[in-house]
């Protein structure tokens, strides 16, 4: 069965143009991803089909497929020279940028293993992740200093505004041989944090050379195709950022790249770049669809695909980006852990608006009860996966994985007749109130869903008398009517012709704003800090 499932896969990926038609290309660029790993050899491949084609897009300029392979090599070189073997760590703190990916090729190419840092770090959480995963160096840009000042090691700026200073990248690799590197003396390593909200992210190592059923079972779903324009304003550093800039590079295709979203640069790059794809997160996605009679007014017949992933996606956000830009919309569920887990295509969604997708071949779920058995049809239990392309262990050596294989995701859902999954929310939190199951995670879904909301945050806060109860963080829609008349008697009306009563939070407090992180969830330090300023 697995042979076939590789086959079926292998033949998807020559359907969706990975796999070059010049057999000496072809040839060409297998050996550097045989000799450097499929990151390391990423650039040599790419450059040995279309030498010429653009490859990254980024605030600075462009670079061409010879010119990407050209750059990571020099890199790569310079840092196999000044790092110590067999394989160094090494840690990437970045932005979306072109430097940033070149830096994960390279370091992949040095034989080093990666860590891909969270650009929300302190340099606490440096200091702590560095000793952890022992690096040797950092790769961070110039904004994230204080940050970088965590680690106490070699470290070069990416995105620097002086590019010949000491520091920078483009002074570490001046005068290097642009020549493919030699092989490493062990094959590479990349290691994903969990983007969790609380407590120090784990390490969760990737491998390098996954089963086909990692790229072929996303392309069934999110059908990107070779020399298109893709972009990804989903972080290069989280695992669904990560899959589809490489997958987009692997394709030949042009990945468009903002160091910072803003929508309407986005909605501007769209027409501008002709874009097939845009690959984000929920929060982004809404304030796309904000923009109202703008994305109405844009010329974006070339758009015939958005994606959304890394958080959950609600159903009133799925009608609004359907009624913005037509039926493109595509919803991935995933973990670090498991890569994804099922894809919600246009079809799906315009079925079931709040479903997150079927499983694609190679992905077995299963709903498991408070007992471990396997739940029926329709029924809310644990949700347990078994991926192509989940972990073994975090890098500390613990395991979240059942010993049948079966990884826990730590969520709570049912499965339809169809097949289609529905996540309820987070296992751990989940409270009991007057004997039913509570996510905060569906209170938040409908809260987002009126008019004039334009964020909600829906967090469990304990309680003396029940345990738990819930509280409601809204920012008013910069509205007249989200401005004057959204008060917390409006809000409870709303929500009682929503949702039993035993969702309704105990509290409604409205606030300026709500931070988020780089993939749209709330951190760890804002709800601290609403939680300290509210009590």
């Amino acid at each position: 069965m697995r042979f076939l499932d590789e086959a079926l896969a292998a033949g998807t990926l020559w359907r969706a143009g990975v796999v070059p038609r010049d057999p000496r290309a072809l040839a060409a660029g297998s050996r550097a991803v045989a000799r450097l790993g499929p990151f390391g050899g990423l650039p040599a491949f790419g450059a040995a089909a279309h030498p010429e084609r653009v490859a990254l897009v980024d605030d600075r300029g462009q670079l061409t497929f010879a010119e990407f392979a050209r750059r990571t090599h020099r890199l790569a070189h310079a840092l196999r020279s000044r790092l110590p073997a067999p394989q160094p760590g090494i840690g990437i703190l970045c932005r979306n940028h072109a430097d940033a990916v070149v830096a994960l090729c390279a370091a992949s190419a040095a034989g080093a293993r990666v860590v891909l840092l969270n650009s929300d770090f302190g340099p606490r959480q440096v200091a702590q992740v560095a000793a952890r995963e022992r690096l040797d160096a950092l790769v961070y840009d110039e904004e994230f200093t204080t940050a970088a000042s965590g680690f106490d090691g070699p470290r070069w700026c990416a995105w620097t505004e002086d590019v010949r200073a000491e520091s920078s990248l483009a002074t570490l690799m001046s005068g290097e041989s642009a020549a493919l590197p030699a092989r490493p003396p062990r094959p590479p390593a990349l290691v994903v944090l969990t983007s969790g909200t609380s407590g120090l992210p784990k390490g969760a190592p990737r491998s390098q050379a996954p089963s086909l059923l990692v790229p072929a079972g996303l392309l069934t779903k999110i059908p990107l195709r070779g020399g298109e324009r893709v972009l990804l304003s989903a972080p290069v550093f989280h695992g669904w950022g990560l899959i589809v800039a490489t997958l987009t590079l692997t394709l030949g295709s042009t990945l468009v790249l903002h160091r910072r979203f803003d929508a309407g640069r986005v909605l501007a790059d769209l027409q501008r770049q002709r874009c097939s794809a845009l690959v984000a997160v929920p929060t982004m996605l809404r304030r796309l669809v904000a923009l109202g009679d703008a994305v109405a007014a844009a010329d974006l017949s070339a758009l015939r695909i958005v994606a959304s992933g890394g958080a959950r996606l609600d159903g009133a956000l799925v009608a609004q980006v359907a009624e913005a830009l037509g039926p493109v919309l595509h919803n991935l569920y995933g973990s670090t852990e498991a890569s994804y887990i099922s894809i919600a295509t246009p079809e799906d969604l315009a079925v079931a608006p709040d479903c997150a997708g079927i499983p694609p071949r190679g992905t077995v779920v299963r709903i498991a009860d408070d007992d471990g058995a396997s739940a029926p049809v329709g029924a809310e239990g644990r949700i347990l996966v078994h991926t192509p392309g989940q972990i073994d262990a975090y890098t500390d050596g613990t395991r979240r994985s059942d010993s049948d294989g079966f990884l826990d995701t730590g969520d709570r859902g049912h499965l339809d007749a169809a097949g289609r999954l529905y996540v309820a929310g987070r296992s751990d939190a989940m409270i009991v109130s007057g004997g039913e199951n509570v996510f905060p995670e569906e209170v938040e879904m409908a809260l987002l869903a009126h008019p004039e909301v334009a964020d909600a945050a829906v967090t469990p806060v304990p309680d003396a008398e029940f345990g738990h109860r819930l509280r409601a963080y809204l920012v008013r829609a910069d509205s007249p009517a989200g401005r004057d008349a959204l008060d917390e008697q409006a809000v409870r009306r709303y929500l009682a012709a929503e949702l039993p009563r035993s969702r309704m939070p105990r509290e409604i407090v409205f606030v300026a704003r709500l931070s988020r992180g780089s993939t749209g969830k709330l951190t760890r330090h804002t709800l601290d800090e609403l939680q300290k300023e509210h009590g």
